[in-house]
Order: C-alpha cells, then sequence, then structure tokens
C-alpha cells in the first residue's frame, strides 16, 4: 500500500504577552482553556491534522512569548514560515498600536520573497471579557488597520468561550495552503533540531 503523505504548514503566532496566544492555540488544537495565566518562555508548537480538498495536512503552529526580550528569537525560528498570525487583546491599546511592530519583526526576520503579499491573519481576542465592556479597540478601528495593510482578514475571538477560533484557524490554514510552493513539503517522522535548537522548515519526505 502506497504510503500517505502529509503536507506541513508552519504558522507563527505573533502579538503581547498576556493576549492569549497559547489559550487560542490550545482552544483550537486541545479543545482545552486555562485560566491560570503561564508566560510562555522562548517558544513552543503543537500540530494539527487537517484535511482540505481531500488533501491531509500538518499545520505546525508555534506560540512565542510576547515579552520584548523574546522579539528577536533569530532567522531560524522564522524561516519557512507559511502565515503569520498577530493576535491582540481588545481590551488592551497598547496590543493593538504593537501590532505593526510585531508584523515588521516577522518582515525583518522572515524575509519572505514576496513582503508584499505574504499571508497574514489578526485576531482580537478576550471579546468575552466583562461582557464586552472592557473593551477599547473596535471592530471597525481594527478592521480598518488590516485594510490599510493590505486587507488582512480579521477576526474576533474568545479562547475562553472558543468563539470564532475554528472559523480563525480555518482561514489561517487557507491562507498559509495559498502560500506554499509547487514543490510540496512533507512532514516526516521525526523533527530535525537544528541552527541552535530551532526546527526548520522540513525537507520532503514520505510517511
Amino acid at each position: 500500500m502506497a504510503s500517505r503523505r502529509r503536507m506541513l504548514l508552519k504558522v507563527i503566532i505573533l502579538g503581547d504577552s498576556g493576549v492569549g496566544k497559547t489559550s487560542l492555540m490550545n482552544q483550537y488544537v486541545n479543545r482545552k482553556f486555562n485560566n491560570q495565566y503561564k508566560a510562555t518562555i522562548g517558544a513552543d508548537f503543537l500540530t494539527k491534522e487537517i484535511q482540505f480538498e481531500d488533501r491531509l495536512f500538518t499545520l505546525q503552529i508555534w506560540d512565542t512569548a510576547g515579552l520584548e526580550r523574546f522579539q528577536s528569537l533569530g532567522v531560524a525560528f522564522y524561516r519557512g514560515a507559511d502565515c503569520c498570525v498577530l493576535v491582540y487583546d481588545v481590551n488592551v491599546a497598547k496590543s493593538f498600536d504593537d501590532l505593526n511592530n510585531w508584523r515588521e519583526e516577522f518582515l525583518i526576520q522572515a524575509t519572505p520573497s514576496d513582503s508584499e503579499n505574504f499571508p497574514f491573519v489578526v485576531l482580537g481576542n478576550k471579546v468575552d471579557l466583562d461582557g464586552g465592556n472592557s473593551r477599547v479597540i473596535s471592530e471597525k478601528t481594527a478592521m480598518a488597520w488590516c485594510v490599510s495593510k493590505g486587507n488582512i482578514p480579521h477576526f474576533e475571538t474568545s479562547a475562553k468561550e472558543g468563539f470564532n477560533v475554528d472559523a480563525a484557524f480555518e482561514c489561517i490554514a487557507k491562507n498559509a495552503l495559498k502560500n506554499e510552493p509547487e514543490e510540496e513539503i512533507y512532514l516526516p517522522e521525526t523533527i530535525d533540531v537544528v541552527d541552535g535548537g530551532w526546527p526548520q522548515k522540513l525537507t520532503s519526505c514520505e510517511c
């Protein structure tokens, strides 16, 4: 029997500390939410198998610490990304204001071949907080910023309630898939750790 081939798509989640990057990833992959906040140290990733248009692929979702000292994680971390997710907290103005810094940081480090058209997705998280009464960033304001940056897709989400999380990651997956080059990259049975400890985009193989 022929082996089944799985395409790997690398997604990086960026944003200030505390906006809910880890919670969004865990809600999507594990259907879990933890009320106790624990800062991510450096970076970590989860994977999820997805079938789209009769093709099987693996989303490798990288969650990063939002602290400034981790902003420059190095070229090896960003290299090979197929989509970048920018997350802000609708209740914290600074987290929204910092989106441009995170976007620029990614483009500088990842150096995509077509920076003008590289796929980003913006998530405004924690819309459930205080019944929506604490929010300071309106959806209109966020969407205007997204339009100014080339019509970036925008979703308002709640990692706690699971609101819009699946829809957001479906969009993320579709955009990552569009960015994948003609020569498909497949996921081997193991992930090689190189370049100072950061896994790279994986080379072609079958599993």
